[in-house]
């Protein structure tokens, strides 16, 4: 396989180039990912072969089929692949926009800004308000925190290192502020607020599919197109600059992008966490270092990691279904502990 591999428009107005390890590797996470997604669909209390989870889903099942595939387990698995691939591409975007392998939204304070916002609803709201509206509150938490961040670190600009610094400071607010409403609330509320923290698509209905859908539809593809800028912005600033880019532009843009997938899955899963850490990582194990590449793979790993922690979650311990962020964190929580221990020195 040549080692580049050039796609043009007709017109020629549009070109990129691809490695061809890359394409190799994509249509290989992708296979998995299809495979896993049949396997995963048949499997619970009642096993269901791949062949009857396809007849089902082209409306050819029986009732019971419809019920159990069609609306239990089919918007879950739906809901953990789109989710997994929001946090894994908005994971990939901080870490190559900070230069900081340890960026991740959950770690510089998108995540808590949203689960704040949630818990804030469940304690206060949830017996006013339609629970239809905590996705809303989410992602709005979500992006004030950001906000706040990028408000706070803005001096002359924003650089990297303030934007992490600040970020950190900020998660261990939210964080706080969310254990001691916890705390304070009733008992039926606190447990909703720790189903919530700890990550979870049980229960996901297709208006969560419907919801998360149009997110990742628009800002995916947003991300792989300002992918050149995250390389370029890798250089540093000042040689970023000296080639034309508009730093400081391009960072808010990045920043708004990874919001918005970070956002929109923390609204609809809770605050699953260490994907965003996790995927981009073992993206870059696989695939050459330019984003053009590796935000695609790192979307494949997430949503993986997210369905596999789900699938066993749902049938590993019957009748039990255990959030699917207890098995991400882990795994996330000794490979944080392991990256600290690598970078110690730097």
């Amino acid at each position: 396989m040549r080692r580049l591999i050039a796609f043009r428009s007709k017109a020629d107005r549009y070109s990129f180039l691809i490695h061809g390890r890359t394409l190799l590797v994509i249509s290989g996470l992708t296979l998995l990912t299809v495979l896993i997604f049949f396997v995963s669909t048949g499997l619970g209390t009642n096993f269901t072969s791949p062949q009857d989870v396809l007849k089902t889903i082209f409306g050819q099942g029986t009732p019971q089929q419809e019920l159990v595939i069609g609306t239990l387990r089919l918007p879950r698995i739906i809901v953990a692949i789109l989710v997994g691939a929001s946090l894994g591409v908005a994971g990939s975007i901080l870490q190559g926009m900070i230069r900081n392998p340890l960026a991740s939204p959950d770690i510089i304070g998108v995540t808590g800004g949203g689960t704040l916002a949630a818990v804030t609803f469940i304690t206060y709201f949830a017996g006013t308000v339609s629970i239809h509206w905590m996705p809303l509150a989410a992602f709005v938490g979500a992006a004030l925190v950001s906000l706040i961040i990028y408000l706070l670190a803005w001096h002359k600009g924003v650089t990297p290192t303030r934007l992490v610094l600040i970020g950190i400071g900020i998660s261990a607010a939210t964080s706080s502020l969310t254990m001691l409403m916890i705390v304070l609330s009733p008992m039926n509320s606190a447990s909703k607020a720790y189903t919530w923290l700890t990550g979870s698509v049980y229960g996901a209905s297709w208006d969560n599919v419907y919801t998360l859908l149009p997110w990742v539809v628009v800002f995916i593809p947003l991300a792989i197109y300002f992918a050149r800028q995250i390389n370029v912005q890798e250089l540093g600033d000042d040689l970023a600059t000296g080639l034309g880019a508009k730093v400081q532009l391009h960072r808010l843009m990045l920043l708004f992008i990874s919001v918005a997938l970070a956002g929109s899955a923390v609204a609809v899963a809770g605050a699953v966490g260490f994907v965003g850490l996790i995927s981009p990582h073992i993206a870059r194990k696989l695939v050459p270092p330019a984003y053009g590449g590796l935000i695609p793979v790192s979307a494949l790993i997430g949503s993986l990691l997210v369905l596999i922690s789900d699938t066993v979650a749902r049938t590993a311990f019957p009748p039990l279904d255990i959030p699917a962020g207890v098995f991400t964190a882990g795994v996330g929580a000794p490979f944080f502990i392991f990256l600290l221990y690598r970078n110690r020195n730097r």
